[in-house]
Parts: structure tokens; C-alpha cells; sequence
């Protein structure tokens, strides 16, 4: 008795996923978990190299940070290449994210800038030191979380809403790194605070910042864009100092200057709209 290969059988053949395809799909999603704690582990580094304050401590914690955030892009972005986005891998992230660019750029921040003072009766200005520093943290965590429930700013995935944490982080470490030295002076200390505090509330704001992740790295780019980013990154190496301080002082300026110019032409239209009204 034959039967026809068109019958359908009441067990169909259907492949199944070897053991060995199996562990590396799992094997996968341990990928950009790797890159997360390796993020943590900076921010944690720093944090203890921070709360010592000898030496070149200071610059140590400052370039661990700068570290991670390198760790914190290849986490997504492998994440992304291997389709393996995960609600797990996002707030692992997010938690990471929270100690690494929260609270170690302000333990570091109130290490170098406050603590380090050998003035008499700084005990108000210490007392300062810990409140600025315990909101940079907060609104550090208020972006995340927000972040988490909204996503992208409105009309794509060209910009973030409010500054990311990242680059609040390299802002801080970018003027330590620059600095080397602990402030000394009352009026440098209460300078550095009052930047902390305006880092914090673009972190919380809506002021949109662009993201990059609208740039597709992987088509070919004009010989003129290679040779720029060659040059941008012979300077990071070579003088690094200076190069990354401009780099995030850029970056955290551009984001209040799009704002200004998004205010400049509302107002600009507004009473051309209730003219043509009228």
C-alpha cells in the first residue's frame, strides 16, 4: 500500500532546534548582559577610587567612567545586531545606568570639587556638596525611568528628551579629566555645584538632545567623514584632555540651543498665525 507525499500526515515534520542552536541562542542574550556589567563594574570602580581621593585617583574614576560609557553604546547596539532586546536587558540597563552615570559622577563630583577643600568653616559648603550631588543622582534616575515609559522624543528616534545621563556623566568627568587638581577655592566649588545642578534639570527636562541613532555607520561615508572622524580620534587619544571637554561641553550646549531656536520661531509665527486670523 503506497501513499501519496501530498496526504497529510496526523505528525508533521517539523524541524526542531538542536541543543547546540539552542545554548547559543541563550548564549546570545548573556552577550549584551556581559557588556551591562562590565558598565556596572566602572561605575563601581570609579565610586571607590573617587571616595579615596589620592593621587590621581580622581582622573582614574573620571576615565572609568568614560569607559563605561563606551560598554553602555556597545550593549544596546549588540542588543539591537542580534535581536536580542529584552525587558530584562533594558532595566538591567537602567539600573546600571543609574549608578555608573548617577551616582558615580557625584561621588566623584563631590570628591574633587568639595571634599578636597582645605578651607576652614566649609562645613555649609560640604552640607551643599551632599544636597546638589543627591539631586544630580535623582534627576539622573527620573531621566531613566522616563525614558523607560516614553521612549524617543516625539517624530522618530532623532533626539532623546532631556539630556541623556551619559552625557551628563562625561560632562562631569570631562572638566575632572581636563582639571586634574581638586578645587581649592570656595567660589570654583560653588561653580562646579551650580553646574551639577543645571546638569541635573536638562536631565530632566524636555529639552531634546540628538541621538545618532539615525546615522546608518554601517553605508559607505564620504572620504572627507573618515578622515574627520580619523582626526577626532587622534585627537581624543593624543589630547584628550581638552578634545573631550569640548566634545561634551558641544553636546550639552547644542541641546539648549536647539531649544532657544524652537522658542525664537514659535514666537516668530505666533502673531503672523493671529494676523491672518484677524
Amino acid at each position: 500500500m503506497k501513499f501519496n507525499d501530498s496526504y497529510p500526515t496526523t505528525h508533521a515534520a517539523e524541524p526542531r532546534p538542536s541543543f547546540h542552536a539552542h545554548r547559543l541562542r541563550r548564549g546570545i542574550y548573556v552577550l549584551p548582559s556581559i557588556f551591562t556589567v562590565a558598565n556596572l563594574l566602572c561605575g563601581y570602580y570609579a565610586i571607590l577610587v573617587a571616595l579615596d581621593g589620592q593621587g590621581r585617583n580622581f582622573d582614574n574614576a573620571a576615565i572609568a567612567i568614560m569607559i563605561a560609557w563606551l560598554f553602555d553604546s556597545l550593549d544596546g547596539a549588540i542588543a539591537r545586531a542580534t535581536g536580542t532586546s529584552s525587558a530584562f536587558g533594558k532595566e538591567f540597563d537602567s539600573l546600571a545606568d543609574v549608578v555608573t552615570f548617577g551616582i558615580a559622577p557625584a561621588v566623584l563630583a563631590y570628591a574633587w570639587g568639595v571634599r578636597a577643600m582645605a578651607v576652614p568653616g566649609a562645613f555649609h559648603l560640604t552640607q551643599l556638596g551632599w544636597l546638589v550631588g543627591f539631586f544630580y543622582v535623582v534627576c539622573c534616575a527620573w531621566r531613566l525611568a522616563r525614558f523607560n515609559l516614553q521612549g524617543m522624543a516625539k517624530g522618530g528616534n532623532r533626539y532623546f528628551t532631556g539630556m541623556p545621563a551619559p552625557a551628563g556623566a562625561l560632562m562631569v568627568v570631562a572638566v575632572v579629566h581636563f582639571h586634574y587638581n581638586p578645587i581649592q577655592e570656595v567660589r570654583l566649588s560653588l561653580l562646579w555645584l551650580l553646574l551639577l545642578v543645571a546638569l541635573g534639570v536638562l536631565m530632566s527636562s524636555r529639552v531634546r538632545h540628538y541621538s545618532f541613532k539615525d546615522v546608518q555607520w554601517a553605508r559607505r561615508l564620504p572620504s572627507l567623514t573618515v578622515v574627520v572622524l580619523a582626526l577626532l580620534l587622534g585627537a581624543i587619544v593624543n589630547f584628550s584632555r581638552i578634545t573631550i571637554l569640548i566634545l561634551a561641553s558641544v553636546y550639552v550646549l547644542h541641546g539648549i540651543a536647539l531649544e532657544l531656536v524652537r522658542i525664537i520661531r514659535h514666537r516668530h509665527h505666533n502673531p503672523l498665525r493671529q494676523y491672518h486670523r484677524v
